[in-house]
């Protein structure tokens, strides 16, 4: 069953040429990057360095927003480490994700909690759930 809006917050818009070995810039010109195929000696980043950074940021601010809700203090130097994988899955492609979070001085206990609910309203997290592997670990 798809998920639909029930209002756009945002639209993001980028224009890319030449795939993972061209351009990619978004309409109003905050990100313009070069783009190479992973493993090569491009200059640029890739498609899943992208996506990682851009889970990672979104899973923060997950936390963010439920710790809001919760009125939980969060640590200030909270952070999450993404890595995304890329293989083959039988003839195609696909991704696998694993997020590292770190919340330091909090109860375990507590930081559990408020990764798992992250995770159930994480625009991301809805996004991949049931299409890829993705692991969220409390470090």
């Amino acid at each position: 069953m798809t998920a639909q809006l029930d209002k756009v917050l945002y639209t993001a818009k980028a224009h890319t040429t030449g795939g993972r070995d061209g351009a990619s810039k978004t309409d109003d010109g905050r990100l313009d990057v070069k783009l190479s195929s992973p493993g090569t000696s491009g200059a640029g980043t890739n498609p899943e360095q992208l996506f990682a950074a851009g889970y990672s940021a979104c899973f923060i601010g997950a936390m963010k927003a439920v710790a809001g809700m919760q009125k939980i203090t969060l640590p200030a130097d909270l952070a999450v480490d993404a890595e995304v994988d890329l293989g083959p899955v039988g003839k195609a492609y696909g991704v696998a994700a694993r997020l590292n979070v770190s919340l330091p001085g909090m109860d375990k206990a507590a930081a559990q909690a408020l990764v798992d609910t992250a995770h159930q309203v994480c625009p991301y997290s809805n996004a991949t759930r049931g299409n890829i592997d993705v692991t969220i670990t409390l470090v």
